[in-house]
């Protein structure tokens, strides 16, 4: 086999003077690492991006202590969407503190959820740097918590022109506590429950914590971007249907809201098991991108 040293010696050299840029194997994607400033603190991601993107998104985490999500962002980068990813805050090699537990009073109050709806905020900023085409739309796809923090994310910021939700809520943190701690982790909760339960227990249960609920559909109120929600019927973290109810309301008060249901999942509607949701949710951003061009 015939070796070029020369071109590997040029690449090494590229490597050197430009660490955190890698160049994808035949795919055509690149990923570069990159670092971006939020309330005071650095936070660092990456940029996974195939050779012409369609659309952009900058990925927001649920609530556990969770790195970039570089497997996720592979997924859509082959699809034509690039992609910043990036370590929560206090995780990996972001700087800040993660606020936890994950179920808890301190993880899910306000002031959490809008500290990280600004760095995901400063993350699209940040994206918007990086991309050749400024004309790209740019939107927020994101897991679970994140419900909470893309609604706020994009009301402050205009050039965020769509979302999509993975199995996320409409509902209040508080109703979403009162029904996480409903079902308790059981698997088979809807095996001997009615949604008519679901929604009076939800709606009415006292709450273990006391502390001001943050509630969606304030900034939802605001948005007249397209979002698309994906629910698993069998969720036992958030009472999907109560949260399908919301936004049956927002779409009769002619909201771009849409939303699918899939009578098999349950809270995972993002992984590989299952990749309906994904596939789904690539068709609708290349339709909703491609219409507002």
């Amino acid at each position: 086999m015939k070796i070029n040293i020369f071109s590997n010696v040029y690449i090494l050299l590229l490597l050197i003077v430009l660490p955190g840029f890698a160049f994808a194997q035949s795919d055509g994607i690149t990923v570069q690492d990159v670092k971006f400033e939020s309330q005071g603190i650095t936070l660092a991601g990456s940029i996974v991006k195939p050779e012409k993107p369609f659309a952009a998104v900058v990925i927001v985490h649920g609530s556990d202590p969770v790195k970039r999500e570089m497997e996720f962002a592979k997924r859509l980068a082959k699809e034509g969407i690039a992609v910043l990813t990036y370590d929560k805050r206090g995780v990996g090699e972001s700087g800040g503190v993660y606020v936890g537990p994950s179920v808890g009073t301190n993880n899910i109050d306000t002031a959490n959820l809008n500290l990280l709806s600004q760095d995901a905020d400063a993350a699209v900023k940040k994206f918007q740097t990086h991309l050749k085409n400024k004309k790209i739309p740019i939107g927020l796809v994101g897991f679970s918590q994140a419900g909470w923090i893309i609604p706020m994310a994009a009301s402050k910021n205009p050039e965020i022109r769509f979302m999509v939700l993975f199995s996320c809520p409409t509902i209040t943190t508080l109703e979403q506590l009162r029904f996480q701690f409903y079902t308790n982790g059981n698997t088979n909760f809807w095996e001997n429950h009615t949604q008519a339960e679901a929604f009076e227990h939800t709606k009415n249960d006292p709450d273990k914590y006391q502390f001001a609920p943050t509630d969606p559909k304030v900034s939802l109120n605001t948005l007249s971007i397209p979002g698309l929600w994906l629910y698993g019927e069998k969720d036992i973290q958030i009472p999907v249907k109560l949260c399908i109810e919301h936004l049956n309301t927002f779409k009769a008060q002619g909201k771009p809201f849409e939303y699918a249901l899939f009578s098999k999942l349950g809270h995972s509607t993002s992984s590989r098991n299952d990749t309906e949701p994904f596939d789904i949710a690539v068709q609708w951003i290349k339709q909703k991108t491609s219409l507002r061009k």
